[in-house]
This record gives structure tokens, C-alpha cells and sequence, in this order.
């Protein structure tokens, strides 16, 4: 059984780094397959789906919807940009820290991709990716700072411990960041200068036609005269008797003096000289192309549109838009039809009236550009939202009230005075960490009690015994480290603690300090960009390659896994 239950893991990590599916249904299928084994009875698999630190997560992940929605980032996205790198460059890594240290990074990075986008005075490239970096070292502070840290003091409490207190992370997670901004900002010269010029020159990538009086192509449809299924030239809008039609139907006939705007790889616009009656217009400053509305976004890592093909998402009709540009870190797409979309791809799109009314807007794109976005609270609600969250953040660290009693009295008045509704709610449940830890959960009981957890656990102690249990602990954090790297945060922790426990159960001393090293090699993810989400985020808007992610990164994980080797030992005793 020992054997079955090795490859099921195996089989699970290789899906994992192959990043084809998502962990939450890999996860949840194999908890699934070992209970329809026997492998775990009913009890044991629900166990982890009810598990206080899972609820507090996700409670904590339904309140912070309200902070995304404060004033707090627009007012701080204000004054972090100033004319020095130097000075910009501390402002906001301090910023990001503080905040990401009690709410989700995603957000955070999420709220100043924008200002970092527009700002004159610094190319993004040159704030992107530590942009992402700081979220993840502001992370390491505290137990909310970062859902791993939530994950891993879930299975604290499922073995039978006490729960982590919110600042027992920041004994280490202090060190991490001080010397882990430190070596960013002397570093940050190994980041490129690439000139964002996606969105500002579009128009080089769009050509604008005039149907003639005598064409052939009036009064048939846009299907019939063939235009639809051009390779790397598409139909992007028809400006009609000034009347712009974005949502263009295959079915919609050409009238006489319609202007087609076409986009695309320009460079095959001899394709359009076949069409009978169609007219080049040279002079583009005063063309109709200027009245394109543009939107600049990113895909998010838990859009439905993932895995997809342009063409088969019904794109155009789904979110009256029409892709113009599609930029994949540094590598701009040519066949925009035939691309599977993937997490952080940039889209730059040309969108009709009803784009911002479209409700899966929010849940599958990033909005970088300056269009009306969620209702942002006013100022008064903004300071009730920010100053109640740190008030129970407070009260939970003085030990008055549980982290879990703590969100479920916020979530309440959350939803009483209407700042958060049902319909956020249900938008905004993190499904997909809700069954990654509910069934890993589920998964790490049946390593230990298979007793494979422990025979890895004795293979480590074997090959690095020579070392004592600081051998072994530092094997547990490398481990952790290269998992992290190739596979979500998540994902890793899950598989690395059952095997953590086991070793330090195995050698008769504390779980903390591995528990630790799970917790934060889990975090240490900057070498790859699919690696951590915001990576993924900032690596299109940045134009960034995965050397780049790489030559700061080395120093930064070296850094940072030594400050973990070091003072994990000195603050929690093996």
C-alpha cells in the first residue's frame, strides 16, 4: 500500500510543476481516491474541511474584501512615486511590507500595479518586480500576513496543538525583511529598463479601411465576405455614420462608407488588398482609430478563462471586448485566436459600452487603466473598515478574543452596514484554497498513518544525520525551497509538512522549528515567475524574461534562506 500511495504523491507533484490543473482539483481528487480506498474513512476526510485555522483563512480572506475596497491604496499610490528611484524605491517597499503583512498580497500588488504602470518618472520595470518581492517578504511577519502561514498552522492545529499566535512569525519574519530589503536595494541596479510601450503605440498595431461606393462586399455579411477568419489580421470595430460598433456579429452586413478598424500583426495587411473596394486611410492622427476606448488588464490566476483558446472563450461576446495586443512577459503573441490563456498574460483590449457593467469582469482581469472599477468606500468608511480591522487584530494579539471570533464579529458588521454583501461574498470565496487545504489535510493523515511520511522523514535523517537535527532542518527548508519554486506556495506546504512533523517527532524534539521551515521555504518563491502569483502579475506589465526574475532572485533566496537557517533555531528550540 506504501508503494501506491508513493506514486499517487509522485504522480500529484509532477501535475503540480506541470501547472496544467488546478491544485485545488488535484488535491481534492486524491483525498477523494484514498477515502474511496479506505485509505481514510468519512470522519478523518471532513476533519479538514471543518479545521478552525481553514475558517479563520477564509474569514480573514472575505473581511480583507473590504480593505481592498478602502481609500488606503489610492491614497498611499499618491505619494510613493517621486522623482528619486532611491527615495520611491523605500517609500513603497516600506508601504507594501507594512500592509502585506496584514492583508493579502495579491491585493496589494494588485492596487499598485497601476500607479507603477502610469507613473513618469520610472520605467515599471524598474519597481515591478520588487513590487512583488516586498508583498512576499511582508508576508513572512505575521500568521495572516500570508494564506501558507494559515496553512501551515492548520495542520499545527490538526495534529493536536495549540494554534500559532498572529505575531509568531514576526521573531523571524523581522530578520527576513531587514535583510531582505537591504539586499533588493543594493541589488535593484541588476533590474532592465524596458520602455512599456504596449498601450501607447497601439495604434501601431491597428490599420483603418474605408468601404467604397462600389464595393463588392456591400450588403453582405461579415461572414460571407470573409473577414472573420483572417491568421493574424482581425475585425476589431465598424464605425458607422459616427456610430461605433464594437460588438461586431458575424451576421452584421457592410454598408456603403463604413470605416473597418482592423488590428493585429500589421505587418500581413496585404491580406486586406484582396477584398474588392476596400481603402487604406493614411492619415491615422486624424482617423477614427482615436476613438477606440482601450483597457489595459492582466489575467487573473483564477480566471475561468485559463486553459482556454481565444477563440473558444466567445471572447467579444462574452465581455464586449476585442483583444488588440496579448503579451506574455516580454513575448507579444501573434496568433491572438489559436493562444491558450494563461495566469498574468497581459491583455490589451478595445472595449464597447457595456465592458465595466459585465459582472465576470472583476473576477477574471486585473484592470490597470483608469475606468470606473468597484465602488471604492468613502473616506469615513474607508477609516471605519481599516481602523475595526486593526482593532481586532489588536484584541487577538492580546489574546482578549480567538482570530476566528474576532473576524466572524467583523464579518457581521461588515454585512450590517451593507460595506460588504451576500453577492461579495459568494464572489469572493476562496474556493480554490479552501479545498487545497481541506483535502491536503485529508492527504497528510494518510502519510502518516501509511507510515510513508515517517520512512521519507528516516531517509532525511539518514542522509544528513551526520549533521545532527540541524541537518535535518535545513533539509525540511530546501525541500520546502525547490517545491516552492516549481508549484504554488500552497501546494508545497502541503506536501512538505506531514513529512516535517514526522522527522521532528521522529528525532524526539520540538515541531516549531520545522513547522517554520515549511512555513517560510514555502514563501522563498523568487526565481520563476509561475512560481507566486504576484510574479505572475507584474511579469507582463513589466516585459520582464525569466532571467530576469532570476538574477535578483539568487541573492535575495540566498539571503533570505540564511536568515530562516540561522534565527529559526535561536528563537524556537529544537
Amino acid at each position: 500500500m506504501k508503494i501506491l500511495i508513493a506514486t499517487t504523491l509522485i504522480i500529484l507533484v509532477a501535475l503540480l510543476i506541470q501547472n496544467k490543473y488546478k491544485g485545488s482539483i488535484l488535491f481534492t481528487g486524491l483525498a477523494l481516491f484514498y477515502f474511496i480506498l479506505d485509505l481514510i474513512n468519512y470522519d478523518d476526510l471532513v476533519e479538514g474541511f471543518t479545521n478552525n485555522s481553514l475558517f479563520t483563512l477564509v474569514l480573514l480572506l472575505l473581511v480583507t474584501i473590504s480593505l481592498e475596497r478602502t481609500v488606503l491604496m489610492d491614497y498611499f499610490s499618491k505619494f510613493i512615486i517621486s522623482q528619486s528611484y532611491n527615495k520611491t524605491f523605500l517609500k513603497f517597499g516600506l508601504i507594501v511590507i507594512i500592509i502585506s503583512a496584514f492583508t493579502n498580497n495579491t491585493a496589494v500588488v494588485a492596487s499598485l500595479m497601476g500607479a507603477i504602470k502610469k507613473n513618469k518618472y520610472h520605467t515599471p520595470s524598474k519597481l515591478l518586480i520588487p513590487l512583488s518581492y516586498f508583498a512576499i517578504l511582508g508576508g513572512t511577519l505575521t500568521l495572516v500576513g500570508t494564506s501558507t502561514n494559515l496553512l501551515v498552522n492548520s495542520f499545527v492545529v490538526a495534529n493536536g496543538y495549540e494554534s500559532l499566535k498572529i505575531f509568531d512569525f514576526f521573531y523571524v519574519g523581522f530578520f527576513i525583511v531587514l535583510f531582505g530589503f537591504v539586499t533588493l536595494y543594493f541589488t535593484k541596479f541588476l533590474l532592465p529598463d524596458n520602455k512599456d510601450s504596449s498601450i501607447d503605440n497601439i495604434e501601431e498595431h491597428l490599420i483603418e479601411l474605408k468601404v467604397s461606393s462600389n464595393s463588392k462586399l456591400i450588403g453582405k455579411s461579415i461572414k460571407d465576405n470573409g473577414l472573420i477568419d483572417l491568421e493574424y489580421i482581425f475585425l476589431v470595430e465598424i464605425i458607422r455614420k459616427n456610430n461605433n460598433i464594437s460588438l461586431v456579429n458575424t451576421s452584421e452586413i457592410i454598408e456603403e462608407n463604413d470605416k473597418l478598424i482592423f488590428g493585429g500583426d500589421i505587418k500581413h495587411i496585404e491580406v486586406l488588398k484582396k477584398f474588392d473596394g476596400l481603402v487604406f486611410v493614411d492619415d491615422i492622427k486624424n482617423s477614427d482609430i482615436k476613438t477606440l476606448k482601450l483597457v489595459d488588464t492582466i489575467v487573473k490566476s483564477q480566471s475561468t478563462l485559463l486553459g482556454k483558446s481565444v477563440k473558444d472563450t466567445n471572447f467579444r461576446l462574452k465581455y464586449d471586448a476585442t483583444i488588440l495586443s496579448f503579451k506574455r512577459g516580454k513575448e507579444s503573441i501573434l496568433k491572438i485566436g489559436e493562444e491558450v490563456i494563461q495566469a498574468g498574460d497581459r491583455l490589451i483590449l478595445a472595449v464597447g459600452n457595456n465592458f465595466k457593467n459585465k459582472e465576470n469582469i472583476a473576477k477574471n482581469f486585473y484592470i490597470l487603466s483608469d475606468i470606473e472599477k468597484n465602488q471604492k468606500y468613502s473616506t469615513n468608511q474607508s477609516l471605519f473598515v481599516i481602523f475595526g480591522f486593526m482593532f481586532i487584530i489588536l484584541l487577538s494579539a492580546l489574546g482578549y478574543i480567538s482570530l476566528l471570533k474576532a473576524l466572524v464579529i467583523a464579518l457581521i458588521l461588515l454585512l450590517f452596514s451593507k460595506l460588504l454583501t451576500l453577492s461579495d461574498i459568494k464572489k469572493g470565496f476562496p474556493f480554490e484554497i479552501f479545498l487545497i487545504i481541506g483535502s491536503s489535510i485529508a492527504i497528510s493523515k494518510v502519510l502518516s498513518s501509511s507510515g510513508l511520511a515517517n520512512d521519507i522523514a528516516n531517509i532525511i535523517t539518514a542522509s544528513l544525520g551526520t549533521y545532527g537535527v540541524y541537518g535535518s532542518f535545513i533539509g525540511i527548508y530546501l525541500v520546502t525551497l525547490i517545491l516552492t519554486e516549481f508549484m504554488s506556495n500552497n501546494s508545497a506546504a502541503a506536501i512538505v509538512f506531514p513529512i516535517a512533523y514526522s522527522t521532528a517527532i521522529g528525532l524526539d524534539v520540538s515541531i516549531y522549528p520545522f513547522v517554520f521551515a515549511v512555513a517560510f521555504g514555502a514563501s522563498a518563491s523568487f526565481l520563476i515567475p509561475h512560481g507566486y502569483q504576484t510574479h505572475l502579475m507584474v511579469a507582463s506589465l513589466g516585459e520582464y524574461k525569466t532571467k530576469d526574475f532570476i538574477k535578483i532572485g539568487i541573492p535575495l533566496s540566498i539571503i533570505y534562506s540564511l536568515v530562516v537557517i540561522i534565527v529559526t533555531p535561536i528563537f524556537f528550540k529544537f
